[in-house]
């Protein structure tokens, strides 16, 4: 999740315009993500991957990553936080209604990889309050927003992270790779 130094994940309005991205971290995410089979998100945020991604990989003028991420989409097994989604008209996608901490620690013992969690502030401060991800995989812009949406909002506890990894893109753009440790 890209995160600005002060810790929002998008501005008031939902803007991410000042989020860094270029080759460099597309070639760096999708080898990281090549590796997992399994993608969550919330309602809003699977709207928009699905009105971009299938047929992403298609069009005339597809960049390397809009080819390469567009497969991988199409591939992996979507989950949703959604109250509003009907499974029934979706394909290779899981709806998650009610029960989210039943629902997913299930879906976390079927085979298959981890699960990343792709933008979606409302479902990550769901997921937190319920104690469910394992891990953070931040990338840190160099910005300073002042305000906007926070990543970590209203947290009941604290919970200890362990740092696995760092990496600095020449963009300025920092990778913080954290797992959480249980008690």
């Amino acid at each position: 999740m890209h995160i600005s130094l002060d810790g929002f994940v998008a501005g008031l309005n939902r803007e991410m315009n000042w989020i860094k991205v270029d080759e460099e971290i597309f070639d760096h995410v999708g080898k990281r993500i090549s590796g997992t089979d399994a993608a969550l998100y919330g309602r809003a945020t699977y709207d928009m991957m699905e009105n971009y991604w299938p047929e992403a990989g298609k069009k005339p003028n597809a960049s390397k990553h809009d080819i390469e991420h567009s497969k991988w989409y199409n591939e992996a097994h979507k989950i949703v936080l959604s109250k509003t989604l009907k499974e029934a008209d979706l394909s290779n996608t899981t709806i998650i209604s009610n029960n989210l901490s039943d629902t997913l620690n299930e879906i976390k013992q079927q085979a298959g990889s981890e699960i990343l969690l792709f933008g979606s502030p409302t479902a990550t401060h769901a997921l937190i309050q319920e104690n469910l991800i394992d891990g953070y995989w931040l990338f840190v812009n160099p910005i300073i927003l002042g305000q906007g949406i926070p990543l970590f909002a209203n947290i009941k506890d604290k919970t200890k992270l362990k740092l696995v990894s760092t990496r600095q893109f020449t963009s300025g753009v920092t990778e913080l790779n954290y797992i959480v440790e249980r008690p």
